[in-house]
């Protein structure tokens, strides 16, 4: 989703992996600033995702979350009855990982922890089942970089790996998928911020999503402090400008609240000044400019 505001209209540009496009026009009213209403939609459009088919069934029922939320189960069941038609001797783990997505994104590090899936399991028994989950465009993975001061693919740890639904919307509907409707009260509710649910979970699965969409490989660092016995430095991602000749990566840090620390993200500056373009925090607030810092709002994240 791209949101674009130009001359106090919004215009919300919903393009999926398929060659769809919805655009939503929505004059901005006097008394609301352009970032509040922008802020609310992309809330909205975290809840309901940017399928076109939820875009239309959100919009026909005049806001209504429940017409979208029926479309989304009817899409996770479909998913299903696609795994269960895949080859026997990966069936299990691709369900067992499409299953576990919404858990391991709740966790403060958010990385698939394979000893959860089975005893004795280990990441190179599941390479199939994420290239698979991938190619269905069901998810986006997101790999740890050990070293991405000289190359982000060349330093990939396959090992570690954060699993992200491939539409927003759909992991809300999945995190809840022991209700059998969410009804439209409680998605109000999340919305408004009245019921407990992990905003920082999916907004970073949502902006894990708008990122490939605008064609970027996704990575993610953290540095282990042995005197500390735990990281020191944690980025949420990592992307690169693909140049050979004048390599750049540019770290993003995203923060669902209003109030927060940015001591990773300068620490990681730091080390790897040489090569950092632009650094990133998304954040719910405007756009601002702190300490070489990009702070932008989630609907510029297509403008990385």
């Amino acid at each position: 989703m791209r949101i674009i505001i130009k001359n106090r209209v919004i215009i919300l540009a919903y393009n999926q992996k398929m060659n769809c496009n919805v655009r939503i026009i929505i004059k901005i009213r006097t008394n609301i600033s352009a970032h509040n209403q922008a802020m609310l939609l992309f809330h909205q459009y975290m809840l309901v995702g940017g399928m076109p088919m939820l875009v239309v069934a959100f919009i026909e029922s005049k806001k209504d979350f429940t017409e979208p939320d029926k479309e989304k189960r009817d899409i996770l069941k479909l998913y299903r009855e696609d795994i269960m038609k895949i080859d026997m001797r990966y069936r299990s783990k691709v369900l067992a990982i499409y299953d576990q997505i919404p858990g391991f994104l709740s966790q403060h590090e958010k990385r698939v922890v394979f000893k959860k899936l089975q005893d004795g399991s280990y990441a190179d028994q599941y390479e199939e089942t994420f290239f698979w989950l991938s190619d269905s465009m069901i998810s986006n993975e997101c790999f740890l970089c050990n070293d991405p001061n000289v190359g982000l693919s060349l330093n990939e740890t396959r090992s570690y790996v954060k699993c992200y639904m491939g539409d927003t919307g759909l992991l809300v509907s999945h995190a809840f998928d022991e209700n059998e409707l969410l009804e439209d009260e409680v998605y109000k509710q999340i919305l408004a911020g009245k019921l407990q649910i992990n905003e920082g979970m999916l907004y970073e699965n949502a902006i894990a999503q708008m990122l490939v969409a605008n064609g970027h490989k996704l990575y993610f660092y953290t540095h282990y402090n042995e005197n500390k016995h735990r990281n020191d430095m944690e980025i949420d991602f990592i992307i690169s400008n693909n140049s050979r000749l004048k390599y750049k990566m540019f770290p993003i840090e995203v923060k669902s609240g209003k109030q927060y620390k940015t001591t990773s993200l300068n620490n990681f500056r730091e080390k790897y000044k040489e090569r950092i373009g632009e650094s990133y925090i998304i954040h719910p607030r405007n756009l601002i400019v702190k300490d070489g810092i990009i702070c932008i709002p989630p609907y510029m994240t297509m403008n990385i």
